[in-house]
């Protein structure tokens, strides 16, 4: 056959830390049908200050893990959490990428056949230790310390088959397979209740009998672990499939055995039973397309005429109609489908409903059969509900049970009455059931695949040999499906959160105070209520040490600097009391309002202290102070620059002034040594102490946070020297009218003293 070659990439992403699925990186891709091979580049590399990260680091804790799933987003665990009770886990692979060069790592990811449709690929650093990550980088791309970043991107390569050959239901394809060759592909289209799937091999003649191997398998091209018949030891070289999947293609791969290398002579032919219509006495495939329920591409393939009329003949061979039973040995099988309206309320806020609902009859003789369409790509990022509640009064005291099957793509009906099993060879399926001991059962699907979902009720009764059909009770049942963002709306320690990729939207808890899993249900590593209201009285409490610079500042005649600092003491108490994870909160207004408010007295508290430190007191210099610090926290409240910028240019400040003064007295500034030992020395060291912490230390710990700002308080306690009282020797200035400033200078506080209790103050006020 020929082949196609496609690619497709996407834009490199950097890699977090995983804590919950709100931090994973999600790809969305697409592989066309008829592919036979699909292969993921993935390219992983390291980043710092806009350059290669060569010295960052890949142990394990770097190592990304990816996961690949089709249909859906893979539901993955990596923290080995308890998922909530009645949840469906489907499977994904995981694979992890280790470095193999300084700065960056390449893996590849093979898929042959793979399903076609979307394919979704999530990704994510191992946790991490619960460091808080402050933001370093300063203004042209320089700063203290650069972080490492860790970016991935995939690229994805399809190889995919053109003009595979089409067969039609009702007749057969004669193939001549030369020497050179080694396999023949083709593919056959099962429309809607379809309840068995037969495929025969007819007329093979070669030089060693007839041999060939016959693959089957749906959606994709078949692989070697695919439902498979040895031509050469069964006499008729037939392949039966009961319950193949609806509305899919089915490809059959006829292979000659290894060595061999003649000519094979065969005829191939399926036969489809179609269970909706047993009674029909042509072959049931052939009066229209319309009632085949195909897709568009099956009849621009195979130009298939309306009516009687035989297809057109393939270059692959001539095909011929093959007699059909008017009888279908598989007609009970089929059972009428209820279809379930769809009303949309939200994103991933959809209800069900059914007609003359939601309370439905399940009768003894026969199954009840409802199914949920799912929109692609729309629905399949949310979690798929259902509740089964039994009306028990409606057994008349039987001791029956009804069992509920949801399969994907075909609905389960076994002419087995007696049999409890959702899952066949070829088909799984997840089973509830409700009786007079438990009437009510869930089911959480996270993430389900898009397509149709069938659920099969049957009532079947206990008795001595297991399971039988129950007689003259009809069972009612409450009926309930749905679909939402979250399991349970995440609980109260969790926040469903709806995300975003490229135009893939998708939901996801994250969880808080110590509670883990799917739906934050998973409280091995919880924090208690008594843990929760010390660590919040802990990180509240702290902000009491804001007390004594206030005293201070008031003793000082600093009536701004006392104002700003009982500013920040009250909202960092409230923002602290907002900000917790738990269930200990207490919110006065907003959340971004006090994060906003606690962000700028802190930086505040800063500013001022130093331009008090300089002695001076033009109130621009705090306008100003207060103006930039509002923009930069506009632009990003967790750059360390925010804190170090201010501090900087106010020391900056502090420093010319002192220096000044240094020159104009010939003697260092502040002259006293104990000024320098009792108030400056600690007083900078503890200032130290906290952006080293705020810098490299800080975790999601509220004690280390409660060390912050003891740190913080402290260091304004020490920095912030009282300043001496006027004494009231001195006389009542003369006062001078017009608009004049005066500049009244303290001999006391050029010279430094700090101790109020010393002899008179001489001062001098220069018009």
């Amino acid at each position: 056959g020929l082949f196609v070659t496609d690619y497709f990439t996407c834009t490199p992403r950097k890699l977090s830390p995983f804590c919950s699925f709100a931090s994973i990186e999600l790809f969305h891709f697409h592989i066309p049908e008829d592919t036979v091979i699909a292969v993921w580049n993935l390219i992983t590399f390291k980043e710092q200050g806009g350059t290669f990260g060569d010295q960052c680091p890949d142990r394990v804790s770097k190592q990304p893990a990816l996961y690949f799933r089709s249909g859906a987003p893979s539901v993955i665990n990596p923290l080995h959490t308890h998922f909530p009770r009645d949840t469906a886990v489907p499977g994904s692979f995981a694979l992890t990428l280790t470095w193999t060069l300084p700065n960056r790592t390449t893996g590849v990811f093979n898929v042959t056949s793979p399903l076609p449709g979307d394919w979704f690929l999530a990704a994510h650093l191992p946790k991490d230790e619960g460091k808080i990550s402050v933001k370093v980088k300063g203004l042209g791309g320089t700063g203290l310390y650069e972080e490492c970043q860790y970016h991935f991107q995939p690229q994805l390569i399809v190889q995919c088959m053109v003009n595979i050959a089409v067969l039609y239901p009702g007749y057969f394809t004669e193939q001549s397979m030369a020497p050179h060759n080694h396999s023949c592909l083709y593919k056959v289209f099962v429309p809607s209740y379809t309840s068995r799937v037969l495929v025969e091999v007819l007329q093979c003649r070669g030089a060693e009998g007839c041999p060939l191997w016959l693959r089957v398998r749906a959606k994709a091209p078949p692989l070697h672990n695919s439902t498979a018949l040895d031509c050469r030891e069964h006499a008729p070289c037939q392949l039966v499939l009961d319950l193949p999947f609806w509305q899919h293609w089915y490809y059959m791969l006829v292979e000659k055995h290894p060595g061999v290398r003649g000519t094979v002579s065969f005829q191939v032919t399926v036969q489809l039973t179609d269970c909706s219509r047993p009674r029909l006495a042509h072959p049931p495939f052939l009066p229209s397309s319309t009632s085949m329920n195909m897709p568009h591409s099956f009849s621009s393939v195979g130009g298939l005429v309306l009516g009687d009329s035989p297809p057109p003949t393939s270059p692959n061979g001539t095909k011929h109609l093959v007699p059909i039973p008017t009888t279908s040995p598989a007609s009970e099988l089929c059972w009428p489908v209820h279809p379930m309206l769809r009303n949309e309320l939200d994103t991933f806020s959809v209800h069900f409903y059914i007609f003359f609902g939601p309370n439905v009859s399940v009768p003894p003789d026969r199954p009840a059969v409802f199914v949920i369409n799912l929109l692609p790509v729309l629905d399949s990022g949310g979690v798929l509900n259902l509740e089964l509640q039994l009306n028990v009064s409606s057994l008349c005291g039987e001791n029956a049970t009804v069992f509920g099957c949801l399969n994907h793509e075909v609905p389960l009906m076994s002419s087995d009455n007696a049999s409890v099993t959702c899952e066949t060879e070829s088909l799984a399926g997840f089973l509830l059931s409700v009786n007079a001991t438990a009437s009510l059962s869930r089911l959480w699907i996270p993430y389900p695949q898009m397509g149709s979902w069938y659920l099969s009720l049957r009532l079947l009764c206990a008795t001595e040999h297991g399971f039988e059909p129950c007689t003259n009770v009809t069972a009612e049942v409450y009926l309930r499906a749905y679909l939402s963002p979250c399991i349970n709306d995440c609980g109260i320690y969790g926040q469903c959160k709806l995300l975003r990729t490229n135009n893939y939207l998708y939901a996801a808890c994250e969880c808080k105070a110590g509670w883990n899993g799917w739906g934050c249900t998973d409280n091995a590593e919880a924090f208690s209520y008594g843990f929760q209201l010390l660590s919040t009285l802990l990180l509240c409490l702290s902000n009491v040490m804001f007390v004594p610079p206030v005293a201070i500042a008031i003793r000082s005649h600093c009536l701004l600097e006392a104002a700003i600092y009982i500013f920040t003491m009250a909202f960092s108490t409230f923002y602290h009391a907002c900000d917790q994870p738990g269930i200990v909160v207490f919110c006065i207004m907003e959340y971004d309002v006090l994060q906003f408010c606690d962000f700028l007295g802190s930086l505040m508290s800063v500013w001022v202290t130093v331009i008090a430190m300089a002695r001076l007191q033009p109130v621009v210099l705090y306008l100003l102070g207060a103006m930039l610090l509002s923009m930069a926290l506009q632009m990003d409240r967790h750059r360390l620059w925010n804190l170090l910028g201010p501090s900087l240019f106010a020391l900056g400040i502090m420093a010319i002034t002192w220096t000044a003064r240094t020159i104009r007295r010939r003697h260092c500034y502040p002259p006293t040594w104990k000024r320098w030992a009792f108030y400056l020395c600690p007083g900078v060291l503890i200032a130290a102490a906290a952006v080293l912490l705020y810098a490299f230390v800080e975790t999601e710990e509220n004690y280390i946070h409660s060390i912050w700002h003891l740190l913080i308080a402290s260091s304004v306690g020490f920095l912030l020297s009282p300043r001496a009282k006027p004494n009231g020797h001195l006389g009542p200035l003369p006062q001078r009218k017009g608009c004049r400033y005066q500049l009244c200078i303290n001999e006391q506080e050029e010279l430094g003293l700090v101790d109020t209790a010393m002899a008179s103050i001489n001062s001098t006020c220069i018009s």
